[in-house]
């Protein structure tokens, strides 16, 4: 699933990320934002979600009835890991128990001691993934798993959602510093090229009409 999860980096960087200043939900301020949704919610996008996801799991040797995470981050996820998975159940936390009808926090699979996997987009602070995590154990899950999409490095989440996981291996599919990688590749590759009207092909040596990555002609353009 190599080739789907670099697909999926590219998505992310080219739809998800963006330079400038943000302010976070956790206060802070940073000079990049990563909206993963508008990656996880588009078609293609969805698809190569739920393909790396499974993949991840799989390759982790867990052995989950079921995924599940906070509302909304997480929905998205569960529901592509689901589709593509064809056997693995969902679930979706609540930020709080509903004040109406059954007053549950936990909508979807509700097996009391079934093993499952928490799912997140982001993690910043990790907050939202440990409210998930604290919320499925309360119901009575076994979590062998956490899993995000991205891990934002610099905010230092992934010690307490691995305090809260108490054990069970913490994973990101991609940290903040490959999708910003990535993203700059791609802007550069977008750059327009500037080269003197008598470059030559440096393969064959005709006129040459760009220079990214070198000079080539229309015949030799990567």
């Amino acid at each position: 699933m190599e080739s789907s999860r670099q697909d999926l980096l590219r998505l992310l960087a080219h739809k998800s990320f963006r330079l400038g200043e943000f302010k976070l939900s956790s206060g802070g301020t940073s000079d990049y934002y990563i909206d993963c949704r508008t990656t996880t919610l588009d078609a293609k996008g969805s698809r190569l979600t739920g393909e790396v996801f499974f993949d991840e799991i799989r390759q982790q040797g867990w052995k989950p009835q079921a995924i599940g995470g906070l509302t909304m981050g997480a929905d998205p996820i569960v529901v592509a890991v689901a589709v593509v998975s064809g056997e693995l159940d969902g679930f979706l936390v609540r930020k709080a128990e509903k004040q109406h009808g059954t007053g549950q926090r936990i909508e979807g699979f509700r097996q009391k001691g079934a093993p499952v996997v928490i799912v997140d987009d982001v993690c910043t602070t990790g907050a939202s993934t440990v409210q998930a995590i604290e919320a499925a154990r309360e119901f009575g899950f076994e979590i062998v798993g956490v899993m995000c999409l991205v891990e934002r490095e610099e905010a230092k989440g992934r010690p307490s959602v691995e305090k809260a996981a108490a054990g069970a291996k913490f994973i990101s599919v991609f940290t903040a510093s490959d999708v910003r990688a990535e993203h700059v590749l791609q802007m550069d590759d977008t750059a327009p090229s500037i080269f003197a009207v008598t470059a030559k092909c440096e393969v064959c040596g005709r006129a040459a009409v760009t220079n990214v990555p070198g000079n080539r002609c229309e015949g030799h353009r990567v």
